[in-house]
């Protein structure tokens, strides 16, 4: 029992770190990667679909990206696309292919971005305890119960806060990894 709950605990902690680094790799720190336009979505046959569904997202170089859409008929479709999404991002049209210059980002955008990247880990944190909380109170409905000892359930919320400091501390180097990328030119 008291396993079990540690286990789902560890597993819904590490899913949190998961959700955190997708979220970390959307946001643009100036350096061309192909995760920067991933979350983009484009109509393709009536249906939404993401852009790298529809075409495939190369790096040209350090600051500039390429899409190459599978079909010759939906560049217009994924340019405006790119035009109309959250990253402020102008392509241009060569052809078949599509490229992405990435503008160097300035201070003040840089700290704007900084603030995002410790909202979501904060964010991430917060579902952590979440799940500490969680597991708790799932050790002391067994007590209640009396499946459990007193013993087990302070053994159990031990392994518990250990798993939660863990993975809390894999956030604080996630967001300060992150935090380095965008403040170096």
């Amino acid at each position: 029992m008291l396993n079990e709950i540690r286990k789902d605990a560890d597993e819904r902690m590490a899913k949190s770190v998961g959700a955190l680094k997708t979220e970390l790799a959307k946001i643009r720190t100036g350096r061309a990667h192909p995760s920067l336009l991933e979350h983009i979505t484009v109509e393709y046959y009536g249906t939404e679909v993401p852009l790298n569904q529809a075409a495939s997202i190369g790096v040209e170089d350090a600051r500039t990206l390429s899409v190459a859409p599978f079909d010759k008929s939906m560049v217009g479709t994924i340019e405006k696309a790119i035009l109309t999404s959250d990253l402020g991002l102008n392509p241009a049209t060569a052809g078949t292919n599509i490229r992405v210059p990435l503008p160097a980002l300035n201070e003040e955008r840089r700290t704007e971005l900084t603030k995002v990247v410790h909202a979501e880990g904060e964010q991430a944190k917060i579902a952590i305890r979440n799940i500490r909380r969680d597991a708790n109170h799932q050790l002391k409905e067994y007590l209640k119960e009396k499946e459990l000892t007193e013993d087990d359930v302070r053994h159990g919320e031990t392994q518990i806060q250990e798993l939660t400091d863990k993975y809390v501390g894999q956030v604080d180097e996630l967001v300060a990894g992150k935090e380095r990328e965008l403040m170096e030119i």
